[in-house]
């Protein structure tokens, strides 16, 4: 159908851009004379496809109009909700609640946003007022009313008395905190009118809102990671700091702060609640301490924990429940600092009312709508933030692979750039709430792998696990092996193991410090190579060798802080690069260095090594994974070397 074309055309041509959306809001319709395509509750505008919209019966809806429902409010949307799920004839799809608004507004397609632009109109003093000056006294206005079925009301008599008044249908609507309904038989005359709109105010703004963004502070790792575990009282939670120079202006100034300490629309109460902590201190340790004030009054005094930290210095930073809620949370909030900002131009912010307020905290609908944005990861690792190095490829990738699909959030850090960011754009394609992020790492130098932690904490708020991954080998006896070569080795299976924990670990100790009953972990990939000595590959086991010495010595100095250090030592990951590249792998260097007598091609030298395995299999990276799962689960074992061997090595 052409119609329902179009209406996905231009959903997602305002969905996808966030000045006019955010958070998977707004709803759009197509009429004709029976039935009604509403946007589904819990469907997002930029995504939207035909399975996303509400298929409605108008006749149905019509006799809403008229009928009588409870002076009870709850009693009454409960009424509401069946009518409309008696109306709905897609079965299965939860409409919009505005669907009554959407089937009285006389044009075929109605698209309902909540624009940045108009909402620091329409969440301003003086909104009625300069709406009038701007677009005419006949401009048709809605002062705040509850949603649900008395605005719906509201807007269906303003409707009756426009047509009355002007003998015209008004084709736009605007209502005060909370957005704007613009109507048109095309989506031409839809996108022409919104440009119209949007033209008028932003010659009226008269302060620009800033855009530019800023650099964290370094210092963001020294206050996340504590924060984060504070509020990790009933399950990990995530946090992640934005800062730009619209977020400064109001963590520098407590007088700005005033101005968004209460929400603007009904999105911002469903997504950030109504409540927010804001730290105004810079010394870290001062910050910490207010925090662990903060957060418990703040929990016991409203019922929940809060989401939305504002820290001088810091930035805006989101507490969610998983990873893809602080994104919302960061969206939301922010838009709600434009909101504040843009109301200047027309008489300040006018925030909504403390029972406006408590109507939507306790609206069954909103209470809906919030639990799907939630969403959710199931999984061992769930809610976990987890650094793998070397896992842009081969057998990191693997075993980062198997942790996302456990739930966890995904560093990978990796020299090679252009192959990690391909495996993380992949790797987001298989997430559910949980996300992954590359940052370019060069484990062999700690100002790299600091860069790396505060990237981390500046997108995760902490650092569960570290996966020492990254190594490197250079096959040869004594004869062939270069100084060089051999230095070479040494720094990046040995070395840089050293460099890893005494960089990961500083953050570790103030996540243990802020949680009583909380363990991280530091796990070394090494190797069956660090558990048995290897012929003509001494570099390799030799560091390998040593790192099992460290995990020891770092088990037992990071023990009282409840920090468990192991390794796993894997037996031979035969498909992966490492061993089946055919210009530099294992087996080619294997041959070349006469390592299996007698092997004459490649296949002779993987023949070889698969007989030695009892279980007569190569280790993957599930099997390592499983390992890995085993040593952040238990509580009771650290300074191990775990071997996942096939039997090939065994513990004596």
């Amino acid at each position: 159908m052409k119609e329902i074309q179009q209406l996905i055309e231009i959903s997602q041509f305002y969905g996808r851009d966030s000045r006019f959306v955010i958070a998977g809001g707004g709803n759009t319709s197509y009429k004709n004379a029976e039935k009604l395509w509403v946007k589904a509750s819990g469907s997002s505008l930029a995504t939207i496809f035909e399975d996303g919209f509400a298929v409605m019966d108008r006749a149905k809806l019509n006799l809403m109009s008229d009928k009588t429902y409870s002076s009870n409010a709850a009693e009454r949307e409960e009424e509401v909700k069946n009518d409309l799920a008696v109306a709905t004839l897609s079965k299965g799809k939860r409409p919009s609640v505005e669907t009554s608004m959407h089937n009285v507004i006389d044009f075929a397609f109605v698209v309902h946003l909540h624009p940045t632009t108009v909402n620091g109109l329409m969440c301003a003093n003086n909104a009625e007022g300069d709406l009038k000056k701007l677009f005419g006294a006949k401009t048709l206005y809605i002062e705040y009313t509850d949603p649900g079925y008395v605005l719906f009301k509201k807007v269906e008599d303003a409707i009756k008395a426009f047509r009355a008044e002007n003998g015209a249908e008004p084709s736009v609507i605007w209502l005060q905190n909370h957005g704007i309904f613009v109507a048109a038989n095309s989506i031409e005359e839809v996108k022409v009118l919104y440009t119209k709109i949007f033209d008028t105010l932003e010659k009226a703004i008269t302060i620009p809102v800033p855009t530019d963004e800023r650099a964290t502070c370094s210092c963001t790792k020294q206050i996340l990671p504590g924060v984060r575990m504070m509020l990790s009282t009933d399950g990990l939670k995530t946090l992640k700091v934005r800062k730009s120079g619209l977020i400064k202006f109001f963590y520098d100034n407590e007088e700005n702060q005033a101005k968004i300490a209460k929400p603007f629309t009904p999105d911002a109460i469903v997504y950030c609640k109504s409540n927010y902590i804001f730290l105004n201190d810079k010394e870290p340790e001062s910050v910490l301490a207010e925090a662990a004030k903060q957060i418990p009054a703040f929990t016991a005094k409203f019922g929940y924990q809060p989401k939305i930290f504002l820290i001088k210095g810091i930035g805006l930073v989101a507490a969610g429940d998983n990873a893809a809620q602080c994104d919302t949370l960061l969206d939301v909030f922010e838009d709600a600092m434009k909101i504040a900002y843009l109301s200047e131009s027309f008489g300040g912010s006018h925030p909504m009312t403390q029972g406006q307020i408590d109507f939507i905290d306790n609206w069954e609908v909103e209470n809906y709508r919030r639990s799907v944005a939630a969403g959710a990861s199931k999984g061992r690792a769930e809610n976990k933030t987890i650094i793998v190095t070397g896992a842009a490829q081969g057998f990191g990738e693997g075993i980062a692979r198997c942790l996302l699909q456990e739930g966890a959030n995904i560093v990978v850090a990796d020299m090679n750039e252009s192959v990690g960011m391909a495996t993380v754009e992949h790797f987001n394609t298989l997430t559910k709430s949980n996300r992954a992020i590359f940052v370019k790492t060069n484990v062999s130098e700690i100002p790299s792998l600091e860069n790396l932690v505060h990237e981390t904490i500046c997108n995760f708020g902490a650092i569960d696990s570290f996966i020492s991954n990254a190594g490197v080998l250079r096959a040869g006896g004594l004869d062939d092996m270069t100084p060089e070569n051999f230095d070479f080795v040494t720094k990046i299976n040995y070395n840089a193991y050293f460099y890893c924990t005494k960089v990961v670990s500083k953050v570790m100790k103030l996540q243990t410090k802020y949680a009583p009953e909380y363990y991280a972990d530091i796990i070394q990939i090494n190797s069956k190579s660090g558990l048995r000595g290897s012929k003509a590959n001494f570099a390799y086991a030799g560091g390998k060798f040593g790192g099992i010495g460290l995990t020891q010595s770092f088990a037992l100095e990071l023990a009282p802080f409840r920090i468990k250090v192991n390794s796993i030592c894997p037996g031979n990951f035969y498909e992966g690069p490492l061993w089946s590249d055919p210009v530099n792998g294992l087996f080619v260097q294997y041959l070349n260095a006469g390592k299996v007598p007698g092997a004459k091609t490649i296949d002779d030298v993987k023949a070889f090594y698969l007989a030695q395995v009892p279980l007569q299999k190569g280790c993957s990276p599930a099997d390592v994974t499983k390992g890995a799962l085993y040593l952040m689960e238990q509580c009771g074992e650290t300074g191990q070397a775990l071997p996942i061997t096939g039997g090939q090595v065994m513990l004596s």
